[in-house]
């Protein structure tokens, strides 16, 4: 019979697979809670108005009647909209949601970690991870074509990647409009992780009008844009209203920080810190976090040490000079960020008593070779007029008899 599987652990990796498409089906919800809130509300207000207007006679049939046939055009028109919305999106979504629970509830059907199915169900989850890492790195036709011929498209967050592409590239561009709509839809969400980013995104906006020289565009910004974050934001909103009054090439310290193009870079990874916590994906490709997990059991001082480095071991795999890699770099350098496996100092537990043994409780053996903490034999010793028993080997002798441990 196989290793048993380990579900738990598997699962660690999984929270962002499913995270992902329910977060999408929320934006479905909230779309179809916009539409309902907006038309049927116009219908309940109109609805209101007749009836209060009926009530003194100030109003005809004929008006009665415009009036339902506007109210019943708007409820029609809402079925349209949600049928749209829940057949195309919303059913895609559900799709991928379905494929992919399912996925991951064959893990718990599954007899043995050594059995064909698992290995297959690992291979599947390699390759999601592979086009990860691939989307990551801006392989995006590499990703395709892996998606494509392990059949996983469903099973893998291309569009969503293809989305953080296109707004990095807005801000590349020295655009904030796409990482403003996308904040706007996911406002709620920012809000309960106290996230800044639109605030960010807004300050931006309003630099670039000041480095524009556009003086009353910049300040009429601020009134619709800034005022409202000055309860969490107000020293920085005071720095940013003095900026008008500095030109772009100032050298004054606040001034010209605000005015540094590097400014950008540091929107990109607050998009993509905000985008990856919404939907709870690391910050770095799971292929690597996996690669940690294995490298750290493996990592040892000696893989460190020139003359005792192994061919066969990934983590001696670092720099390699005469390397036709450019960069001369191997599993080594992502062994770099995980801790040894190998701990130089040890730490002996008691059997009986589950304490630490150390200088104020040190070991004491048996002849037979058994060692247990001092302060345990002390206590069998006391209650047992100075005999004690060796709980494994059943080895009966007077405490006297018992010899100190000394650890090195």
């Amino acid at each position: 019979m196989g290793t048993k599987i380990n579900v738990d652990g598997v699962l660690l990796f999984e929270q962002p697979f499913a995270r992902v498409p329910y977060e999408n089906y929320r934006k479905v919800f909230r779309t179809s809670q916009k539409h309902v809130e907006r038309e049927l509300g116009a219908v309940q207000s109109t609805s209101a108005d007749l009836a209060n207007r009926a009530k003194n006679g100030k109003v005809g049939k004929e008006e009665v009647l415009n009036s339902i046939e506007g109210m019943i055009g708007r409820v029609e028109n809402l079925k349209r909209k949600l049928s749209e919305l829940h057949g195309g999106s919303g059913k895609a979504t559900q799709d991928v949601m379905r494929e992919r629970l399912h996925h991951l509830a064959t893990i718990e059907t599954l007899p043995a970690a050594s059995g064909p199915d698992f290995t297959r169900w690992a291979d599947t989850r390699l390759d999601r991870w592979l086009v990860d890492w691939a989307l990551r790195t801006g392989k995006e036709k590499t990703a395709r074509q892996i998606a494509k011929e392990k059949d996983i498209e469903t099973l893998v967050d291309i569009d969503l990647f293809m989305d953080i592409r296109r707004i990095e590239g807005a801000l590349n561009n020295h655009s904030c409009a796409e990482a403003l709509s996308w904040c706007n839809e996911n406002k709620t969400v920012l809000r309960k992780i106290k996230s800044t980013l639109e605030f960010e995104l807004r300050l931006q906006e309003y630099i670039e009008l000041s480095r524009a020289r556009k003086t009353q565009e910049a300040i009429a910004y601020s009134k619709k844009h800034l005022i409202t974050w000055q309860e969490t934001h107000l020293a920085q909103i005071r720095t940013a209203s003095a900026l008008l009054a500095f030109s772009p090439n100032t050298t004054c310290g606040p001034y010209k920080r605000l005015y540094d193009l590097s400014r950008w870079d540091t929107l990109v990874r607050s998009f993509r810190l905000a985008i990856y916590t919404l939907n709870t994906l690391p910050s770095e490709p799971l292929l690597y976090l996996s690669l940690y997990a294995g490298l750290a059991s493996l990592k040892l001082p000696a893989c460190y040490d020139p003359s005792t480095k192994n061919v066969d071991c990934p983590v001696c795999d670092g720099e390699d000079k005469n390397s036709k890699n450019p960069q001369g770099l191997g599993l080594g350098k992502l062994a770099e960020e995980v801790p040894q496996s190998h701990h130089a100092n040890s730490t002996i537990v008691c059997r009986i008593s589950g304490k630490i043994m150390d200088e104020d409780n040190m070991p004491m053996a048996f002849p037979g070779g058994y060692v247990y903490s001092r302060e345990a034999l002390e206590e069998m010793a006391a209650k047992n007029g100075g005999t004690v028993t060796c709980p494994r080997s059943g080895e009966a002798c007077e405490f006297s008899a018992l010899k100190k441990v000394f650890i090195s």
